[in-house]
């Protein structure tokens, strides 16, 4: 059953190719959909839904980031209810 994940990400996280990474290591990871963006506060929101363990992969990876990234924080939050998600995109 899948499951649905929000993390909000601080730090040098925008400007550095962090969403596009995020992207790319969602599909590598295979079976995720969501979406991540970039919010006016200088983070970034990324919104998941699939198998746990490829969850955790992502959440692992967010932690670290893309090489020119400084991610200084990882928070979980509820996530919030929206329709079916398809496919995983950059937005914002």
């Amino acid at each position: 059953m899948a499951e649905r994940r929000c993390w909000f990400v601080s730090g040098r996280v925008q400007g550095v190719w962090f969403r596009e990474c995020t992207r790319r290591e969602a599909e590598r990871l295979g079976g995720l959909t969501g979406w991540v963006k970039n919010l006016p506060d200088g983070r970034v929101q990324v919104l998941a839904e699939g198998a746990t363990d490829r969850l955790d992969a992502l959440r692992l990876f967010l932690g670290e980031g893309p090489d020119l990234a400084a991610v200084e924080r990882v928070m979980e939050a509820s996530p919030p209810t929206t329709a079916g998600l398809e496919g995983f995109r950059v937005t914002g």
